[in-house]
């Protein structure tokens, strides 16, 4: 009795423990992630150029092997499981607090998860200190100069760009990572970068997604229906994700110089097409706003046009708004502070480029 008694003693502190794991993990990573936050430098040289590369390396060799997404696919065998959990339970199956549990658990660990193979990223040093550029403040005079010239390439590089060029595509932006890698602070190759096609593609069309990155699997998604043109200039901005960049703004830059500095006209065009939009959204309100649209060729006014009406026809106004209402609070969450609003940071960190580089 005895012997059975200390069994079942042993066999209950198993299962607390096992019960428990992901609640102790998790609150291990947040006490880790309070750290983080104070402790930038060490994120940068222990995590981001550390441990990371090889976290990217490991996932990415086998999500590579498959030409489909995991990512989409986990996440629907998740809601399943949640909503066959649901029925279960409304049948009296199974109790609630059983179900409820096992729900939470499974939150704690992805939570966990999500930080330690990519999330950790989130709280690296800015760019600017990463690689030290000397800060701009904000400038008319710079603005202006900087618009011109960006206006100036964008006409200069104009060309078309076909579906059948993708392949050749993702291998002059993994050259141009390869040889821009050191003045972006990027350790390369950090693993494989195969572009996956979103298996919701339509879906995401009409929340205005182009592409995203899977951390748990280490895959770069691209919507099908995304133009050619901005093809080259959203996979290089998804694979600065993959290389542990999590701002937005950051990714958009990265993105921009990869396209800009490569010697092939058509990730150069996207580039500064891709750019051009964000710097021509921040000088709207500007008095002389024609004036810099006249400077525009009439080709690339055409495609600026015809860009704004194909993906609104995509577009649904209600998901689309609320796609970007909880990727605010997520990225505001990761303290991105200005949440959605860090994509169209990207003109301050150009203009610092340009002003860093001498490529005015």
């Amino acid at each position: 009795m005895k012997k059975i008694r200390e069994k079942n003693k042993a066999g209950k502190t198993i299962r607390i423990i096992v019960h428990s794991s992901p609640f102790v993990l998790a609150t291990l990573v947040f006490l880790s992630i309070q750290f983080a936050i104070r402790n930038p430098e060490i994120v940068e040289h222990y995590y981001s150029l550390g441990a990371y590369p090889s976290i990217a390396k490991f996932f990415s060799f086998f999500s590579s092997l498959v030409p489909f997404s995991l990512w989409d696919i986990f996440w629907v065998i998740i809601i399943l499981l949640i909503i066959c959990g649901l029925i279960l339970v409304v049948l009296k199956k199974i109790k609630f607090g059983w179900y409820f549990l096992h729900v939470i658990q499974v939150l704690a660990f992805l939570y966990s998860f999500f930080y330690i193979v990519w999330g950790y990223n989130y709280f690296r040093p800015k760019i600017e200190r990463r690689i030290g550029w000397e800060t701009l403040k904000a400038d008319e005079l710079n603005f202006r100069s900087v618009l011109d010239s960006v206006i100036t390439h964008a006409n200069s590089s104009y060309t078309s760009v076909s579906a059948s060029d993708y392949a050749e595509i993702d291998s002059l932006v993994e050259a141009s990572y390869s040889k821009n890698c050191r003045e972006l602070g990027i350790k390369y190759p950090n693993g494989k970068r195969r572009p996956k096609t979103m298996l919701f593609s339509s879906f995401a069309g009409k929340l205005g997604v182009n592409g995203y990155f899977g951390p748990f699997f280490n895959e770069i998604h691209l919507d099908y229906y995304l133009l050619p043109v901005d093809y080259p200039f959203v996979l290089a901005h998804e694979k600065a994700h993959q290389f542990g960049i999590t701002s937005e703004a950051e990714a958009n830059l990265v993105a921009f110089i990869i396209c800009v500095k490569s010697k092939d006209i058509r990730l150069n065009y996207s580039g500064y097409q891709s750019v051009l939009l964000y710097f021509l959204k921040d000088a709207y309100h500007m008095k002389d706003y024609k004036e810099f649209l006249s400077k525009l060729d009439e080709k690339v006014i055409r495609d600026l046009k015809y860009r704004q009406k194909y993906y609104q026809g995509l577009e649904s106004k209600k998901l689309s708004d609320m796609q970007t209402a909880v990727n605010d609070a997520y990225l505001k969450a990761n303290k991105i502070d200005k949440g959605v609003k860090n994509y169209d940071q990207v003109v301050s960190l150009v203009i610092s480029w340009y002003h860093n580089s001498n490529n005015y």
